[in-house]
């Protein structure tokens, strides 16, 4: 929904979010006016709060306490008025260039490293994905004829992988199989079709080839090669999601939301056994909404993804905001660093260090 808020509306959301960012601590009119300068007296400062709460921006957790951001008032706060600071990030990447040598340091340790250090400079928990296999292309395709009706299929990868998969050509009661010449002369036909269609393609789109294309001549092959193609995608398709590196456990339960040992066991839990949930979900690369259903506006990075409580999807998380940023070519990421932690974390900084971290470990796995 669209909002419409004053500039003391907006100076009085923005100070509550940051005042219970610090403290944990619900907060009054009074407070807000003496400590962030306001300009306004407790009692104008309490009816702009009384509207933001009319608007789910607010709430009271308690009648006779202050208030407390919402999901909603976090989100109307990190897309309007989070600036990620570029001290916090430079000072990322001087931590992880002083201290993740990719030069010297196996793979894992590198991510070890960097899950580490995010984890400190942020106070939550830091989540890195191991790289993920990537899908592999068609760089040449060409079927050859082993006997009278057996065929084998290559298909050479863009990494200069070669798989294959020998195949028998069906033939109706009473059909003779064509002499040897007609039957190289049709592969050869059918290569140059495939190669021009599924060049570049991934090898898990070699199935969906629009058949009806083939001539009448060539509907003897159709099926055969469906499940001959289809083979070799389930054979090269990527491995599932890579495991999760996860640092900073004990920085996010020194906050006081996790002062019950329930809430400590359920995170745990949910850290131990739930990995390939959590790893799929800070991999997808789907930009954050704002209060409109767009891409907000500002200076927040188009690649930084902020799901904040009840937005995340998978309900185990959704007392929780997620923070996460892919990492490796633009066009084709590898892996994802991502931030778990309370709802009243430091945007601006949870956002500056996982841009750096992810830009870091861009440039080291290329």
């Amino acid at each position: 929904m669209e909002l419409n808020l004053s500039k003391r509306q907006e100076r009085v959301l923005w100070a509550t979010v940051r005042h219970y960012i610090s403290t944990g601590e619900p907060v009054g009119s009074k407070v807000l006016v003496e400590e962030y300068q306001l300009d306004a007296s407790p009692a104008t400062v309490r009816n702009a709060m009384g509207r933001l709460e009319k608007a789910g921006l607010l709430y009271q957790p308690h009648t006779s306490a202050g208030r407390v951001p919402s999901d909603s008032g976090y989100r109307v706060y990190v897309d309007r008025y989070a600036t990620p600071p570029r001290r916090r990030a430079r000072e990322a990447e001087r931590l992880l260039a002083d201290r993740c040598d990719p030069s010297q340091d196996h793979l894992e340790l590198l991510l070890r490293g960097a899950a580490q250090i995010l984890a400190g400079l942020s106070g939550c928990i830091a989540l890195v994905t191991m790289p993920q296999g990537q899908q592999m292309r068609v760089r040449h395709l060409r079927l050859l004829a082993l006997e009278a009706d057996r065929v084998v299929v290559v298909v050479v990868t863009d990494s200069l992988e070669t798989h294959s998969v020998t195949v028998t050509v069906p033939t109706l009661p009473g059909e003779p199989l064509p002499d040897g010449e007609t039957f190289e002369r049709e592969l050869a036909l059918l290569s140059n079709f495939l190669n021009y269609h599924l060049r570049d393609r991934a090898i898990g789109d070699l199935s969906t080839l629009d058949w009806q294309e083939l001539g009448r001549e060539f509907n003897r092959y159709g099926d055969l090669l469906r499940q001959a193609l289809g083979a070799l995608a389930r054979r090269t398709q990527p491995a599932p999601m890579a495991s999760i590196l996860i640092g900073g456990v004990s920085e996010v339960l020194r906050q006081p939301e996790f002062a019950e040992l329930r809430q400590v066991k359920t995170l745990v839990q949910l850290l131990e056994e739930e990995q390939e949930q959590l790893g799929a979900l800070i991999f997808e690369r789907s930009p954050a909404l704002g209060t409109d259903g767009t891409p907000p506006p500002g200076p927040r990075p188009r690649t930084v993804t902020v799901r904040i409580g009840t937005e995340n999807p998978w309900e185990p998380i959704q007392g929780y905001s997620l923070i996460s940023s892919p990492y490796g070519a633009a066009e084709a990421p590898v892996g994802s660093v991502g931030l778990l932690g309370p709802t009243r974390m430091d945007y601006d900084n949870a956002i500056a260090v996982v841009e750096a971290t992810a830009g870091y470990l861009s440039e080291t796995v290329r």
